[in-house]
């Protein structure tokens, strides 16, 4: 800073000089931020319950499938394993994704992939629980697993109830945005 005095006869300077100090804080954080708002709406809870049913059909199923018969005896039960495995990985992944991100949660729910995904789930999930029901109630087809493996066709068909709870949902969201 300069002041400048002038008078008649003679010019003198006078500086000032000034310190500042400055104390910098950086703090880092790795928050990892979950969107529990979503568990909350009508799809998450849906997506709750179809991954906690496919839970129990994969796990029943797998464990009672009978690797070592005719392979005429075991495509119904993997038909179903296989369509219960799938859908429950893609749902949980969907889940997953919404409950990362706040924006997926706004966005995945008007894309064309979550109505055909649930839509083509519903029907493979009805037609492969179906099938094992069917040839599960076979009277030339009993085994000691039977009640078993017949409560997971039956759960199987629930779940499929509710993939087409959400097809209705997504087709209606999916219209709107």
């Amino acid at each position: 800073m300069q002041v400048q005095q002038s008078s008649s006869s003679s010019t003198s300077r006078m500086s000032t000089q000034v310190t500042v100090h400055r104390m910098v804080t950086t703090t880092t954080t790795s928050a990892f931020l979950i969107n529990v708002g979503y568990l909350k709406t009508f799809p998450g809870i849906l997506k709750i319950f179809q991954i906690l049913l496919g839970c129990v059909v994969v796990g029943i199923t797998g464990h009672y499938i009978h690797w070592s018969t005719r392979s005429e005896q075991v495509v119904p039960e993997l038909f179903f394993l296989l369509i219960a495995t799938t859908c429950l990985i893609t749902t949980s992944l969907l889940l997953f994704s919404c409950l990362c991100s706040i924006a997926t949660a706004s966005i995945i729910p008007k894309t064309l992939f979550e109505t055909l995904y649930h839509i083509a789930a519903s029907m493979l999930y009805f037609a492969s629980a179906l099938y094992l029901l069917i040839y599960l109630t076979n009277k030339t087809y009993r085994d000691t697993f039977y009640v078993a493996k017949t409560a997971a066709s039956a759960l199987g068909l629930v779940n499929c109830a509710l993939y087409i709870l959400s097809s209705i949902y997504s087709i209606r969201t999916f219209r709107r945005g």
